[in-house]
């Protein structure tokens, strides 16, 4: 389309209905093409459209009123116009705009809205060339900001337009303008309309944009305090520009600039006028800051701690403060980060006002934890900040409690808590602790575990954990030192003087050994388990003593033994199961069945119900933790069972303590924060009892629960969530609330209880989730916030905040546990236990039947509707939720069986449903109305379609009739969760209803109408999927008249409705429908060229928003887009901005172009490293090291390396160079801690000055993040093996690229010294992680390049140069801060170094093998190892540690059948080596059998109390070795290695008196072991799909088993019969299942078994015939089974293998079949023959395969064949019939091919041809042959000479052979000679008239020299009387084939010259009596040839040949 086409615009067109979706196409494509035209052609039609966007703006007929994308459209077309052509219109375009806007009268608000737009756009552009223009627009926009009767809409574009003008022409302003436009813009921040209070913090912050701007204190007070009024009623994006106006003040406060001195002795009170005159120069004081760092956040502190402040306001401040810190940057953060922290310990968590109530204080922790955590500690901190914030507060707060000097206070428990919870995410953000954190933490942090508060308490067990998990070197340490301190605390406790806090210190302790404990499953290799034995011990015995003291002492031994043992609950069922029978008994006795006396409230106190309720929440939690680590592993029916009866037991206790205290149990506040001594209420000791009671029920299971006990478990927890009476709090209160009408939402109350209400979200998580926010996923998807900026707004609405002591049991929590939070946060007891009785009740009602679930949901709807209610508004609100929750969440869970389902669908249960449900549908809290929505749509999926219909014809009844938003809001979330959750297919005819309603709906006014109407749309759509096609047209031009209309636009409605539609953002939803409808088009929006073109357009549109959610929603739709409409879409502009988003401030942004990158790196990345370069990808990692919480960074970097490093690898690793040249904050600090940093060492120092040292002095001036480090040795772990893989040779040989000629700096192998150093820098790191993978790296370095050979040295390898630095980064692994971990991978990495062949003179071998031979000599020993410098490890590392260092060896053992020098480095170990094998093989198969004791006598033995623990731990190192071991056995086994026999009798391997006797009959000791492993395996993975680790064990088995059946192993045991039937099913499936390659080792292992140990069935065998249960028959069968297998059948398609394998494994299989036969002795020989050649014939028969199997095996065929003794009697009968037989056959089959052709004709024909050869040439002269089939023969060859094709070839082969081998003197083939004769001259002939131009000359060429040296050998072969006859036939053929007159002459006629000048050499009388019989024509045809062969021969003498000829020809 031409230019002039694409910018008329037919204004005809605009008039019609859909005009103004004409206009905006029409804009769009302006829009492009205004950016590409050339200038000069833009200048030409400029005018034109320049008047086209005004009239499109001012509305002038016929155009439409410009909505909101068309201004948008049109500014950003006149900026393009003025960017790139004239500018002289400008200025009178800006003046209609002006003169339009001014004039109400003439115009419409929304001309005069798209007027301000494009004011304000063109001025943010070219305000500074426009300024005389600023004045009028400042006027303007005065003018209609002041007048409230205008709409909100035109008021905020007015504020916009001034604030866009300011920011570029703000100098133009007049002083009484600019001070008119301050008040104004002030007196804006406290408007009615909250866009007005938006536009005006932003037009202030252009206002206060230089630090001069702000003049005295006073005024940043009066902005701080003007918006924080405005907090009050702010929404999300209000409070947002509020926190950008404060913080950009308060921000100026920091900027340093000289302060004025006043000069007060000049000045008077009457002088006031005259400032200046007591105001010295400046200069006077050196410049500074306007308020210090404590000033200024003091600012936002007092106002925070305002008494009479709202949590909303609160909340906004802290907002501030976020907005604040982020706007001063990581720069000002990380140094002043202790002024921070003191400040809000100081002026936040300090201060009574936040501490004087429970929830205050969790608010308030809260919010401080969002700051320090979230924010600083995430997202400013570098590494070396968050070492240093670690130690900041270790020293200030931490080390300071218990205070040692007098006078001095100690932190309150308040800040320590906080300080603890920060400390500990630092330590999970960091990953590891250097030692200086180790040396400031591991002290203060046992210290802190005796302090007498709770809180800290459990902050301090829980940053020990978390610091314990990071350092797992300090675990040991640090449970010994608890166990120690609690075992002095409960000694000190029994005596008399004992001080009363020695009981709070003892529990203390207690938390701190659960939360060590908890962390050993995760790092088993570090602790001992003999003291989880010890622990067990101790709680036994205090739970036996506690009877024995007063209660004060017995609580605290009952709570520390319960608690000890919750904790070993978490090692999991193998410690567990040995000790289940004592804690039954425990269990049993602290929950006895309840008596009359147990529970009679006469003459207990509250200490003794306070025990009594303690002990039972004790047991219970640990029976909890026992429920949830060992089940279902140890949880078995009896177990269940007895556990039910004691849960009955308590819940029984729990409801008669409940009747008799109910006067008690009003105390819902618990603990005082200000009084820590006070432990928890009465009421908060029954919430604990029952919230455990319900979590036990629900983590075991109610299989094993009576109906009885069920149905009163129901009544329990309906009672406590839902009742009047579940309300635990003042009944006058509540009355007194509900009668004044303070309780406006239940979500705003501030007493942490809300009523009984629960903390359970929509999604079925509680409130406090892993951020602990109360927002669901869906909401914040929709939102596409700042997770901070969520965090603030959900805290604002959450009315209750958990915290980790709320519920201990999460510190004996291990990770696999669903614990993802940093810092756990369970709800307090008294809502926790509403949370559990929820969730009893919604999985144990689905299980009732339907009668009594009517029942209960009328108790129900009997509760919420009860009158008590109506005085406790607040309980009414919170049993309404809760009732609604449980009833959602039942549905649900309902869907898992059929049986609920039935019950759930039934009428009565659907009735009583849904009365419940439609309350909450119609209710004003939008939580509300979400949960029944959901539950009203699964319980449509549960009732029939009656029920559906029904439902869905009153919501559009309702629709109709109710006015009410919430209602009509209520009723489109029900229409989308029913269709999303029924299903597009049961609810396909409400379709049409369902949409209809909703676009009615999604076109009210009203912000929450028609935001939740296009949200249901939107589900409805994705549910419905294609069935929703038909509807798309209307769908897309509604979008784009709601995107017209002025009431979905944010601003645009009333005051209420723009007040409500900031955190309803409608747009994002509009995108999301975009992108579900993009889903449903797919690949036809390729065919749609209309529907496409307004898509992109609306998305491209959107993608321009101000609004970052909105951007965010279209760059989704974008990526959809991309996936089926690429083409049309100009993805270079696309990345481009999808690059400037990576550098936004904002996450989200960040988040959606990362995950769209990735899209587009998969897609192409070749295309990306076009767009992008390197450049981006070093963007990409600087983000992952800025910023390494943004996901997907990752992901972009891998998948961009996969696609492109094999093409340059180089480019690669110089970006990850870069990373590993810099150093982490870990290695600073520990190198700063340490004098001599690391080791000293001759080969280090080598590397250093070798490869690069001087760059160390530089590495000290760049950080990067260690796991950005990590993930760039990945990236290097992922170019080594990409490239590896590649099968690209050039990379990996310097030699042959050089030869190519290819540049040599882009290979890899050109890059080895520096991905050698990069191991190195990596293995003298201190991460762990950093160690293990630089290791990797190495280990990819020596496999990958141990066969390149030197470039500059032949015969030398290249690695052998790089020797001592691979040696120097192997050595920092034997140091002795060295993990298990890291030795392992060292010691692999040392096997694989020796074993690879680089260096093969042992002696030259060096340190490296000193560290693998001394690894080796420390396996020797038994116990515990210490290997290099490494202390003692416990006993798992010990064993890995074993089993790793005989893995090594056994590569090594395994690699030495290739590499001979490898012999010599195992021989002197052999011994021990194979003794230690079979020792490891054994204890594996001990582990895997789970016995408890281990023999004694093994040198690897485990203790036996490690035997059931360990196994979980030792088992994954065991399966990842025992193949491999198993492998280096069977070699050494096929070599005949004594030491190997030895051990596995059980013999020492040094006993020189080793004698094995030839056929011994009882196996070896441990053959069953190896035996059953190898068996095991093989049936193990029988099924497991074909992959490389599964075929290795599978190969290594059946290699270790050939030899293992040998007599010196198996004895006779193999042929127990139980034992060989095992054996021979297995042989059969595997003959049927696995791969050829497999399938050969199993033949071998069958030949094996019966060639060596066929001597004992010699007995047998001297009877006739097989008999059918001796081994060796079954031997036979196998063999013959797996050949049967292997050929192909027709139908039967075995593409498993390539050719050459099935090859492979016909010819070993047919060679063990003949051996195998051989055994059965000369009477059997030709019956097995007989089979072999059968199987063989169903070979020549094959036309499936597509491959040549039989040419290859012919070698098999062959010595099938052969006849090795003479034969005898009727020995010659059989195999005459034999060979008839197989020679009838192949010429059958080669008849069955007459006239077929094609490539398998062609084949069969070939191989039977020369099969039938094989035949004839090797059947000995003592079998007759048949002269019919010998004549048929004969003749098929000579038929087949005539073939035009290849066969004719292979039929001169089959003559040429039969001939020369009748030189023997063979009669058959003499009489074959004459038959063949004919033929062959026949054949001669015929080519002889073909020309040259024949397409099968070639071919036929090749046959006629086959045949001419037939001739020649039949010649040799006949006497000398004889010849010339011969001569009289040959030479008439052969001069047919000569022409003499060609020059040069051709090929064939030299080659048939030189066979007559033989004949003429060797019988020269005989060739010239039959020359002279010729005819004279052929005669002189045969002479002149003859002369000029000898002409030719006679010239060239002198000339002799040069030697490459000669060469070339011999060669």
């Amino acid at each position: 389309m031409s230019t002039a086409e694409v910018l008329d615009l037919d204004e005809s067109k605009l008039s019609g209905d859909n005009g103004d979706l004409y206009l905006f196409q029409w804009l769009t494509s302006t829009e492009a093409t205004i950016n590409s035209l050339p200038v000069d052609t833009l200048k030409s039609c400029q005018s034109t459209v320049e008047s086209v966007m005004v009239k499109a703006i001012t509305g002038v007929s016929p155009f439409p009123s410009p909505g909101r994308p068309i201004r948008n459209s049109v500014a950003r077309c006149l900026i393009n116009i003025y960017s790139r052509g004239e500018t002289k219109t400008r200025f009178d375009v800006m003046q209609s705009f002006i003169k339009t806007a001014s004039d109400p009268k003439a115009s419409t608000d929304i001309v005069r809205v798209a007027c301000l737009y494009c004011i304000a756009e063109i001025m943010a552009e070219f305000g500074s060339q426009i300024m005389s223009l600023m004045n009028e627009i400042a006027n303007l926009g005065l003018r209609i900001l002041k007048s409230s009767s205008n709409a909100v809409i035109l008021r905020y574009h007015a504020l916009r337009a001034l604030s866009k003008s300011l920011s570029s022409a703000g100098r133009a302003v007049t002083e009484p303008i600019a001070k008119d436009i301050l008040k104004q813009t002030r007196n804006a921040l406290s408007d009615k309309a909250l866009p007005i209070q938006r536009a005006a913090a932003d037009a202030l912050v252009i206002q206060y944009s230089e630090a001069e701007s702000v003049k005295t204190l006073a005024d940043v007070q009066a902005i701080v305090n003007t918006c924080v009024k405005a907090l009050e009623t702010a929404d999300d994006p209000s409070r947002r520009a509020i926190s950008r106006l404060v913080a950009q003040v308060l921000s100026l406060t920091q900027v340093a600039k000289v302060a004025p001195v006043v000069d007060t002795s000049k000045k008077s009170k009457d002088e006031g006028d005259d400032q200046e005159e007591g105001v010295t120069q400046a200069g006077a004081e050196p410049s500074k800051p306007m308020l210090t760092i404590t000033e200024m956040l003091s600012i936002l502190s007092t106002t925070f701690n305002n008494p009479i402040a709202s949590r909303k306001v609160r909340t906004g401040i802290f907002d501030f403060y976020i907005t604040l810190l982020t706007q001063l940057g990581p720069s000002f953060v990380e140094p002043n980060y202790a002024v921070i922290v003191q400040h809000l310990m100081s002026e936040i968590v300090s201060p009574y006002r936040n501490s004087s109530t429970a929830y205050e204080v969790l608010f308030v922790r809260k919010l401080v934890g969002i700051l320090l955590r979230d924010l600083i500690g995430d997202r400013m901190l570098s590494e070396q900040g968050q070492i240093g914030a670690i130690r900041e507060l270790s020293s200030s707060y931490l080390k300071k409690w218990p205070s040692l000097m007098p006078g001095k206070s100690p932190p309150s428990h308040l800040i320590l808590v906080v300080a603890l919870k920060e400390v500990s995410g630092l330590l999970q953000q960091l990953g590891n602790a250097p030692p200086p954190v180790q040396e400031a933490l591991e002290d203060p942090l046992i210290q802190l575990l005796s302090h007498p508060n709770t809180a800290t308490q459990a902050a301090a067990a829980w940053c020990l954990r978390c610091f314990c998990f990071s350092t797992p070197l300090r675990l040991p340490k640090a449970v010994i030192s608890v166990i120690e301190l609690l075992q002095r605390d409960i000694t000190s406790m029994e005596t008399a003087s004992a001080p009363p806090e020695v009981g709070r210190r003892a529990i203390g302790h207690a938390y701190g050994l659960a939360a060590l404990f908890a962390v050993i499953p995760e790092r088993p290799l570090y602790v001992s388990y003999d003291m989880s034995i010890k622990v067990l011990d101790m709680a036994t015995q205090l739970l036996k003593r506690a009877g024995e003291h007063d209660l004060a002492v017995a609580g605290v031994e009952v709570e520390v033994a319960w608690t000890c043992i919750s904790s070993l609950m978490a090692l999991g069922p193998n410690f567990v199961r040995s000790h289940l029978p004592q804690l039954l008994v425990l269990w049993r006795n602290a929950l006895p069945k309840p008596l009359s006396k147990d529970t009679n409230a006469a003459g207990r106190s509250i200490g003794e119900w306070t025990f009594l309720l303690q002990v039972r929440e004790a047991a219970l939690g640990a029976i909890l933790s026992f429920l949830r680590h060992n089940s279902p592993t140890l949880v078995t029916l009896d177990v269940a069972r007895r556990l039910a009866s004691l849960l009955s037991n308590a819940l029984a206790f729990s409801s008669a303590f409940v009747l008799q205290q109910n006067e008690d149990l009003q105390d819902i506040t618990g603990v005082n924060p200000l009084n820590p001594g006070v432990g928890p209420s009465l009421a908060v000791r029954d919430a604990m009892l029952k919230r455990r009671i319900y979590q036990c029920f629900v983590a075991l299971g109610f299989s094993s629960i009576t109906e009885s006990l069920q149905s009163t478990l129901i009544q329990s927890v309906i009672g406590l969530f839902a009742s009047p009476e579940g309300y635990v709090g003042s009944g006058i209160q509540a009355a007194i609330a509900t009668s004044s009408g303070s309780i406006s939402s239940i979500w705003n109350v501030s007493d942490g209880y809300a009523y009984g209400l629960s903390s359970l979200g929509i999604q079925g998580s509680t409130i406090e989730n892993d951020h602990g926010d109360g927002v669901s996923d869906e909401k914040k998807e929709k939102l596409n916030r700042d997770i901070l900026e969520t965090l603030i707004d959900s805290l604002a609405i959450t009315p209750i905040v958990g915290s980790c002591e709320h519920d201990m049991i999460v510190l004996c929590r291990s990770r696999s546990q669903p614990l993802t939070q940093s810092w756990p946060e369970p709800p307090p007891p008294s809502t926790g236990v509403v949370d559990a009785a929820i969730e009893l009740f919604s999985l144990l009602l689905p299980l009732q039947d339907a009668p009594t679930v009517a029942r209960n949901i009328a108790q129900l709807t009997q509760h919420i509707r009860s009158p008590k209610l109506d005085r406790n508004i607040g309980r009414k609100s919170a049993a309404t939720y809760n009732s609604t929750m449980a009833l959602m969440l039942m549905l649900k869970n309902g869907v898992q069986t059929r049986l609920s389902k039935d019950v759930i669908s039934s009428s009565q249960v659907t009735n009583a449903l849904t009365e419940i449900l439609k309350d909450g549908l119609f209710d004003g809290d939008s939580e509300l109305r979400a949960v029944a929505s959901e539950a009203l749509g699964g319980l449509a999926n549960f009732a029939g379609t009656t029920f559906l219909s029904s439902q869905v014809k009153f919501l559009v009844d309702q629709v109709l009739t109710n006015r009410d938003p919430h209602g009509r809001a209520g009723c489109a979330s029900a229409f989308g969760s029913i269709y999303k959750q029924v299903g597009g297919l049961a609810a396909g005819p409400l379709l049409k209803t369902t949409i209809n309603v909703l676009m009615s709906l999604g076109n009210d006014p009203h912000p929450v109408v028609h935001y939740y109407a296009l949200s249901a749309l939107g589900d409805v759509i994705n549910a419905a999927s294609l069935s929703f096609a038909p509807f798309i047209s209307n769908t897309i031009g509604m979008l784009f008249r709601l995107y017209m209309m002025e009431t979905h636009e944010p601003e645009g409605g009333s005051i209420f409705n723009v007040n409500v539609s900031g955190s309803l953002p409608t747009y994002h939803v509009v995108c999301q429908i975009i992108d579900a409808v993009i889903a449903v088009l797919g690949p036809e929006l390729r065919e749609s060229a209309k529907t496409r073109k307004l898509l992109l357009d609306l998305v491209t549109e959107f993608s321009k928003e101000e609004d970052e959610g909105i951007r965010v929603e279209a760059i989704k739709c974008m990526q959809h887009f991309l996936m089926f409409g690429a083409e049309f879409i100009d993805i270079p502009e696309l990345v481009k901005g999808f690059r400037k988003y990576l550098s936004s401030s904002r996450r989200p942004l960040k988040t959606a172009s990362v995950n769209a990158l990735y899209q587009l790196v998969q897609r192409d990345s070749f295309m990306m490293s076009k767009v992008g370069g390197d450049s981006l990808v070093e963007d990409l990692f600087g983000m992952l090291d800025d910023d390494p919480t943004i996901e997907g960074v990752r992901n972009i970097i891998s998948s961009w390396l996969q696609q492109t490093v094999v093409h340059n690898p180089s480019a690669w690793i110089d970006l990850c160079q870069r990373i590993m040249a810099r150093t982490t904050a870990s290695q600073q600090a520990t190198d700063a801690a340490s004098k001599n940093a690391g080791f000293q060492d001759d080969e280090a120092e080598s590397l250093n000055v070798g490869l690069g040292g001087a760059s160390t002095s530089s590495r000290g001036n760049l950080t990067s993040r260690w796991r950005t480090q990590l993930f760039a040795l990945q990236c290097l772990h992922q170019i080594c093996v990409l490239v590896g893989q590649s099968g690209r040779r050039e990379h990996l040989d310097l030699v042959l690229a050089r030869n190519q000629k290819i540049p040599l700096s882009g290979l890899l192998v050109s890059r080895v010294p520096d991905l050698i150093r990069m191991a190195f820098t990596a293995s003298a790191a201190y991460v762990t992680e950093i160690r293990l993978e630089g290791l990797v790296v190495l280990r990819d370095v020596i496999e990958i390049f141990a066969n390149s050979p030197d470039p500059e040295y032949e015969d030398a390898l290249l690695l052998e140069q790089h020797q001592a630095p691979i040696t120097a980064a192997l050595t920092p692994a034997f140091s002795s801060d060295s993990t298990p971990e890291i030795l392992a991978s060292a010691i692999q990495a040392c096997a694989i170094f020796v074993g690879c062949g680089v260096v093969k003179d042992v002696g030259r071998m060096g340190r490296i093998l000193k560290l693998l031979t001394s690894a080796l000599e420390q396996s020797k020993e038994s116990g515990q190892l210490s290997i290099g410098d490494v202390g003692e490890l416990s006993p798992n590392a010990s064993v890995m540690l074993r089993v790793s260092t005989l893995t090594a060896w056994a590569d090594l053992q395994v690699a030495s059948r290739h590499q001979s020098y490898l012999q010599e480095v195992l021989q002197p170990y052999r011994a021990i080596l194979a003794t230690l094998w079979v020792a490891t093989l054994r204890d594996y198969a001990s582990v895997r059998a789970d016995s408890e004791v281990l023999q004694d006598s093994s040198s690897m033995a485990l203790n036996a109390s490690y035997s059931g623990m360990g196994r979980e731990i030792l088992l994954p190192y065991y399966e990842s070795s025992w193949w491999k071991i198993l492998k280096a056995i069977g070699t050494a086994m096929d070599t005949n290695d004594q030491f190997v026999v030895a051990a596995m009798d059980g013999r020492e391997g040094s006993d020189k008196s080793i004698t094995t006797k030839a056929l011994r009959d009882d196996p070896t000791v441990y053959f069953h072991v190896l035996f059953g492993l190898a068996y095991e395996a093989l049936v193990s993975y029988a099924d497991v799909a074909p992959s490389a680790p599964r075929n290795d064990i599978v190969l290594s088995s059946l290699e270790a088993l050939k030899s293992l059946v040998k007599p010196e192993y198996a004895g006779k045991a193999i042929f127990e019969p139980v034992v060989f039937d095992e054996f021979r099913s297995l042989a059969f499936r595997m003959a049927v299942v696995e791969t050829p390659l497999v399938q050969i080792e199993l033949v071998n292992v069958v030949s094996s078994l019966a060639i060596s140990q066929s001597t004992r069935f010699e007995v047998e065998l001297a009877d006739s015939g097989f008999p059918p249960d001796l081994p060796l028959t079954h031997c036979l069968r196998i063999c013959a089974y797996v050949l049967r297998q292997g050929i192909p059948k027709r139908g039967v398609s075995r593409d498993i293998a390539t050719p050459a394998e099935r090859v492979s494994l016909l010819l070993t299989a047919f060679r063990a079949l003949a051996a195998i036969g051989q055994t059965f002795g000369p009477s059997r020989n030709e019956d097995v023959r007989a089979i072999a050649i059968s199987l063989y014939s169903e070979l020549l028969k094959d036309e499936t395969s597509g491959a040549d199997l039989c040419g290859p095996t012919l070698p098999a065929l062959k010595s099938i064949l052969d006849v090795t003794t003479p034969l005898e009697g009727d020995a010659v009968e059989k195999y005459g019939k034999l060979i008839h037989g197989l020679l009838s056959s192949c010429l059958q089959n080669i008849e069955e091919m007459r006239g077929r052709e094609g490539p398998s004709a062609a084949m069969k024909i070939k191989n039977n041809l020369l099969v039938t050869v094989l035949i004839l040439t090797s059947t000995p002269e003592k079998v007759q042959l048949s002269q019919a089939a010998v004549d048929q023969c004969c003749y098929l060859i000579s038929l087949k000479l005539e073939e035009v094709n290849e066969i004719s070839l292979t039929a001169a082969h089959c003559a040429k052979t039969i001939i020369l081998a009748a030189s023997s003197g063979v009669p058959i083939l003499r009489y074959c000679i004459k038959l063949l004769m004919p033929g062959m001259i026949s054949y001669i002939g015929n080519v002889a008239s073909l020309g040259d131009e024949d397409p099968n000359r070639e071919v036929h060429n090749h046959g006629v020299e086959e045949i001419m040296k037939s001739f020649a050998a039949f010649f040799n072969t006949v006497p000398e009387e004889h010849r010339v006859r011969l001569l009289g036939v040959l030479l008439p053929v052969s001069v047919l084939l000569l022409d003499p007159s060609r020059s040069p002459p051709s090929p064939g006629h030299m080659r048939v010259l030189s066979h007559l000048l033989a004949f003429a050499t060797s019988s020269p009388a005989s060739f010239k009596e039959a020359t002279a019989k010729l005819d004279t024509a052929v005669r002189e045809t045969l002479e002149v040839s003859l002369r000029q062969a000898l002409g030719s021969r006679a010239n060239a003498t002198p000339q002799m040949p040069t030697k490459p000829q000669i060469s070339l020809r011999t060669f």
